[in-house]
């Protein structure tokens, strides 16, 4: 496009030296190389404009015709063609008016203004380019025992993969030896490293950061977390929006009304005796004027805009219609566990009646670190975050649904359940009010006794996730209604929607019920979002006006949703919204400058206001509508600048 643009740019001096504007306007005087005349000399040196720069619009109309659309390649081929014929006429005929310059000086206008379009779309495709150079071209393969280095695309399924420090991992791997952190942030958004031990997965082009690693391939070439993610952000980019549609539509119409009113004009100004040179003229310049051009640019640029500035956030799109969708969400419905909370039970709370917290802390994680209960590796990794002492149990003994007992340092420590304590002939006495306390509010309520005095209370929860506070804040700052709805009990819910502020709480719902509680929303007016990540979160997905899947969760979840959030963050759902309005906002300033600048630049390109002074030739229309087309893409490349909630700013306030 830059090699035409400047052949057309630099042909067009000389055409212009030699034409009327040059000989009247800008007064030069030399007269055309080898006795020519100036418009048989303008003529020959406006064939490589015509047969190479133009050609692109030419073969765009041919295209068009044949796919039975109009579009403005058919504007432009039509301008420059009938502009090029009628003064190749005049010239044969033995001279006289002609449009060569006009003609050559469009094209390379309507060249540039493309160019930057091209550019500006580029800039708008950051996003893929940046994924696509993410994977690493090289990986060290383990043949023999030895590490042996080939390319990435040839790794298969269960090779050994050797991973060294500040290394990019080549493909989607499991560890199956060593420790490390790894930065996957370039994939997933995640800003903080993450832990790898045996057996936890690792994301291809993530790097690896202090350890050396020996895993397993498990996902290569197009099957990858990178590729894949690739694929939908280009799926998207290459969707289309209901705005887009009408769009479309409207352009269709707009270069019907282009040749209609071009030929109209033509005909007025003969009828009104003008000669025939004024009234093509005029007619070439509403041609060029009413270029949709804009029009077409002024959602895809804003779709990819918007697409890419999700990518980068970990927030996929899976095509325009959900990035539309999501500008329009006006309730957030949100499954709990795995969605709000981290899904895993943790220690929430410690009521100590008799002795040191520290002291029956250690005496507590001792006995349960002999446990492979979820409760007890919740209670082991709390004491441990503690840093207290690590003692040894003896005589371990595991009572199957109540708890463990087991002599530390010569105390006997039982942790369990109420039916243990009972079972040991333990008295919870005061502690009894606090452990009904705990229950009533969703906790699972370990009971601590030494010696069989009680000693302790251990209330254990599914915790909320660090920014779900922050993230409801931010659905509520955006004027979203938030819905929780869980199949959780009451208790637990209302607990967990009181400590994030939700108003909102359905629990108790079956999973086949939670597709119905969707609609029931719906049916009030309300465009639904639906965000979960477990299989019996699928229906509700495929039924909200936006699915949003948690990254971590389900495949199913994830196939079914329209949004997938790779960091599994929930402070990426008002994020999510968020992209969704300004992207929609920039489609609508485009489309309602596109319509308003040929609304207004019709008449005048007609000649209504020659009267008055006010005149287009062709080259200055086609230079206004590359400007229009320009202004267009620059103003969807603003979308990159849009302010996003960040957890930070949520808690600061």
């Amino acid at each position: 496009m830059r090699d035409r643009f400047l052949v057309a740019a630099i042909i067009s001096i000389p055409i212009v030296l030699w034409s009327s504007i040059g000989r009247t306007v800008l007064h030069f005087t030399a007269p055309a190389p080898f006795g020519l005349r100036d418009d048989l000399f303008q003529l020959l040196l406006s064939l490589p404009v015509i047969f190479y720069s133009a050609r692109i619009f030419f073969d765009g109309a041919v295209r068009a015709l044949r796919g039975r659309t109009l579009d403005m390649m058919v504007l432009v081929a039509v301008a420059i063609a009938s502009g090029w014929l009628y003064s190749l006429a005049v010239t044969l005929t033995g001279g006289g008016d002609v449009f060569y310059e006009a003609v050559s000086v469009l094209a390379a206008f309507v060249l540039l203004g493309h160019w930057f379009e091209m550019r500006a779309r580029g800039g708008a495709n950051d996003a893929i380019r940046k994924l696509l150079s993410l994977a690493p071209p090289m990986a060290l393969v383990v043949r023999n025992g030895e590490p042996v280095e080939i390319p990435t695309a040839d790794v298969k399924v269960d090779d050994h993969l050797l991973i060294r420090p500040g290394a990019r991992i080549p493909v989607d791997a499991r560890v199956e030896e060593g420790e490390s952190e790894v930065d996957e942030s370039m994939v997933t958004g995640e800003s903080l490293p993450v832990s790898k031990k045996p057996g936890a997965d690792l994301i291809g082009a993530s790097i690896n950061k202090n350890g050396t690693l020996r895993a397993r391939a498990v996902r290569v070439g197009a099957d990858t977390a990178l590729a894949q993610i690739v694929k939908l952000v280009q799926e998207a980019q290459n969707s289309k929006a209901p705005a887009q549609a009408l769009a479309d539509r409207a352009a269709f119409w707009l270069v019907l009304v282009a040749l209609v009113g071009g030929a109209l004009t033509f005909t007025v100004w003969l009828l009104v005796g003008r000669s025939v040179p004024v009234a093509t003229l005029f007619a070439i310049t509403v041609v060029v004027i009413t270029c949709p051009d804009a029009l077409g640019l002024a959602t895809p640029t804003a779709i990819m805009v918007g697409t890419g500035l999700g990518a980068k956030r970990g927030i996929l799109f899976k095509n325009a219609m959900a990035l539309e969708a999501a500008a329009r969400v006006q309730t957030v419905v949100l499954d709990k566990t795995g969605t709000l909370t981290k899904g895993e039970p943790e220690v929430s709370q410690l009521v100590v009646d008799d002795g040191s917290e520290v002291e029956i802390l250690a005496l507590a994680a001792a006995v349960e670190r002999e446990s492979e209960h979820p409760l007890a590796r919740a209670l082991v990794k709390y004491a441990e975050a503690r840093g207290v002492q690590r003692l040894t149990a003896d005589g371990f003994e595991n009572v199957p649904g109540q708890g463990a007992v087991a002599k530390v340092g010569g105390k006997r420590v039982a942790v369990g359940n109420t039916r243990l304590m009972a079972r040991k002939g333990v008295s919870l006495g005061i502690l009894e009010g606090r452990r009904a306390a705990m229950a009533a509010e969703g906790r699972t309520t370990v009971c601590v006794a030494v010696d069989g005095h009680p000693v302790a209370l251990i209330g254990i929860a599914d915790a909320p996730r660090p920014t779900s506070r922050a993230a409801i804040a931010a659905l509520r700052a955006q004027g979203v209604q938030v819905v929780m709805l869980t199949g959780d009990n009451s208790a637990t819910a209302l607990r967990i929607g009181r400590e994030l502020g939700i108003d909102t709480v359905i629990a108790e719902v079956l999973p086949a019920d939670k597709a119905s509680k969707v609609a029931e929303l719906q049916r009030s007016g309300r465009n639904v979002a639906m965000v979960g990540d477990g299989v019996n979160d699928a229906p509700a997905l495929a039924q909200a006006d936006l699915g949003i899947a948690i990254g971590a969760g389900t495949d199913v979840a994830i196939e079914t949703a329209d949004v997938v959030l790779m960091r599994s963050d929930p402070l990426d759902i008002p994020t999510a919204l968020r992209i969704g309005r300004g992207t929609l906002r920039k489609m609508r300033q485009n489309l309602a400058w596109a319509v308003g600048y040929n609304s207004l630049a019709l008449p005048i390109a007609a000649g209504v206001f020659e009267p008055a002074g006010l005149v287009l030739r062709p080259e200055i229309a086609a230079l206004s509508m590359s400007g229009s087309s320009v202004l267009v893409a620059v103003n969807a490349l603003l979308l990159k600048g849009l302010r996003l909630p960040t957890a930070q700013a949520q808690q600061a306030a």
